[in-house]
């Protein structure tokens, strides 16, 4: 079997076409320029989990305008909420997306190439932070008990761990997070937790794996790690993820700035090193 392949794209935050998320920022433009970007890929993904905060209010409109915006990517798209999303909206929008469910929480398990996706749902309706109750991890549990023979790839919006950026870790994975780590520690074929909420790239040990979040294709969650800091976003670089497992190997995990960028250009001329 050849490379899999596994795009991740996190927190776009779509508004309806033309309103500002945050009343300052397009992000529409943002995660078109991702997606340009993913089909510019030497290797095309065999499939996308988008790790949620879809759209910036759950709003129908706002799934729309993020159906269009996805529809240049040519692979299968997975679907996940985040704190800013809604469950019946997004089945509302997305009816032919049957993994999804038709009510309660959005989890599900698919088979991407030679790696299983897992997909928890954290999210709390009407709050900003997240929970794993115990319904949700024993389903998890189940799961894993059924692919102990393959790669698993571990999706959720919330991360389970502390980023030391403190208002986002007010609004984190509130309950749940001990016991997923020992869940995790008990079935060594989870290669990775993939998560969203951060608009950061940052990686943690977690239950004898990384759990890891990544940047959102638009705005990004300032870097300040004093306990007091004050919750803002910035303008940084945006991007995604490529996780790539290779026959037989281990999860090899690359974080991809979004855009156009100058390049490439050959290390040797000919066998020799330029001068």
């Amino acid at each position: 079997m050849t490379t899999t392949l596994l795009l991740q794209l996190s927190d776009p935050h779509i508004r309806e076409p033309g309103r500002l998320a945050y009343g300052r920022i397009n992000t529409a433009p943002y995660l078109a320029e991702a997606v340009a970007s993913v089909n510019r890929l030497p290797q095309a993904p065999h499939a996308a989990v988008i790790t949620g905060d879809l759209t910036d209010f759950g709003r129908a409109a706002e799934y729309e305008h993020l159906r269009a915006l996805l529809a240049p990517l040519n692979m299968p798209v997975y679907l996940l909420p985040g704190n800013h999303d809604s469950r019946e909206q997004m089945r509302a929008s997305f009816p032919q997306h049957h993994y999804l469910g038709s009510e309660g929480f959005i989890q599900y398990s698919v088979p991407v190439g030679g790696l299983q996706l897992i997909a928890l749902d954290t999210v709390v309706p009407g709050a900003s932070e997240g929970s794993l109750c115990a319904e949700r991890l024993q389903w998890l549990e189940t799961e894993l008990a059924r692919h102990t023979s393959r790669p698993v790839v571990i999706a959720m919006h919330h991360p389970p761990f502390r980023t030391l950026i403190g208002h986002m870790d007010d609004i984190g994975l509130r309950e749940g997070a001990d016991a997923l780590e020992a869940i995790v520690a008990r079935h060594p074929q989870v290669e990775r937790v993939i998560c969203g909420h951060l608009h950061r790239a940052i990686q943690v040990r977690f239950g004898g794996t990384i759990a890891a979040t990544v940047p959102s294709p638009a705005h990004q969650v300032r870097l300040d790690l004093a306990p007091d800091a004050a919750s803002a976003w910035m303008l940084e670089p945006p991007g995604f993820a490529v996780h790539a497992l290779p026959a037989g190997g281990r999860l090899v995990s690359h974080t991809v700035a979004s855009g156009q960028h100058a390049g490439p250009f050959p290390f040797h001329d000919g066998g020799q090193l330029i001068d």
